[in-house]
């Protein structure tokens, strides 16, 4: 991987080493080769998707990702993760403790939140319900709005300073936040309590995926990923056959769960998350990000900007 990347994603991912914080010099450039450039996370909005990244750029797509179009945005700092509450009202956060909020589906933006003083990056972004939303980032860094994203407030969230790295949420409502340090939380009341759960592992978690019933998938750094059916009372280790840092994962209509990371790494299972078989591209660039388009393809989001990754299909993944 090249050392940008490494730089760039190590800092937004990892945070382990301090940062440089980018500052608002006005918003974000037009840039014609903006697909292409640093992008960190990648989300649907109805039939439209919508990417983040380096040097605030904000792309839509309408056509799943065939073709993509830059949009304004206020700040010209790492954007990190995008979250929409329904089809118009959504969020994007990054460095600086920035919080985008756009009204009509990602076309406009507004500054709605920033504390560059803190140098603290918000790493997550996520919505429970239409007015609930939580970012989460550096140095346990929790916010939380009761208003669409129009206004955030701090919270205190657990005894420590580890960096929070990804929020889920299950179909009935359970909260898990992955943390750096093995840290495992969770919440059974919408956010209003959180507690610490066991962890199979004591370094950086980045990711959980929930499942059916009380199934839950968790990954990290070097290839870690562990799985629960208890709701993370227990795990179990995954084998991944990587050693590359795993950073997000997505589920397909039919069932398959995909892992994707660093040096280009795409796992797909075809058993709940049991094994995975690896798909590694050719150019072995980062993967930031993914999420389906269809039962045999995903768009990723990373070192190369965005792009759509065929699958095989159903079954054909190794047990």
């Amino acid at each position: 991987m090249s050392r940008r990347w490494w730089v760039v994603v190590g800092l937004a991912f990892v945070a382990g080493a301090g940062w440089v914080a980018a500052k608002d010099r006005g918003g974000a450039i037009i840039a014609p080769m903006a697909a292409r450039s640093l992008l960190l996370d990648v989300t649907a909005v109805g039939e439209r998707l919508v990417a983040v990244g380096d040097r605030g750029h904000i792309l839509i797509s309408a056509d799943r990702g065939a073709s993509w179009r830059q949009v304004p945005a206020p700040v010209d700092v790492m954007l990190t993760s995008v979250a929409f509450a329904d089809g118009s009202v959504g969020c994007a956060v990054g460095h600086d403790s920035v919080i985008l909020r756009t009204s009509d589906g990602g076309e406009s933006w507004l500054l709605v939140h920033s504390d560059p003083e803190t140098e603290s990056p918000l790493f997550d972004v996520a919505f429970v319900s239409p007015t609930q939303g939580f970012a989460i980032g550096a140095y346990g860094l929790f916010l939380e709005s009761r208003d669409g994203g129009q206004s955030w407030e701090s919270r205190t969230i657990f005894d420590g300073d580890a960096h929070l790295h990804h929020l889920s949420r299950t179909a009935d409502g359970r909260l898990y936040v992955a943390a750096e340090q093995g840290i495992v939380l969770t919440s059974d009341d919408g956010g209003e309590s959180w507690k610490e759960l066991p962890s199979p592992y004591e370094g950086s978690l980045f990711g959980t995926l929930p499942l059916d019933g009380r199934a839950l998938l968790l990954f990290g750094l070097r290839g870690h990923a562990y799985r629960s059916d208890d709701g993370g009372a227990n795990w179990l280790e995954v084998r991944t056959g990587v050693d590359a840092m795993l950073t997000s994962a997505c589920r397909l209509a039919d069932g398959r769960i995909v892992l994707v990371g660093l040096a280009g790494s795409v796992l797909v299972s075809d058993d709940g998350g049991r094994s995975f078989a690896l798909q590694q591209q050719r150019d072995r660039l980062g993967i930031a990000s993914a999420v389906p388009t269809s039962e045999t393809s995903i768009v990723v989001a990373g070192e190369f900007g965005v792009r759509t990754q065929q699958l095989p299909a159903g079954g054909a993944a190794a047990r």
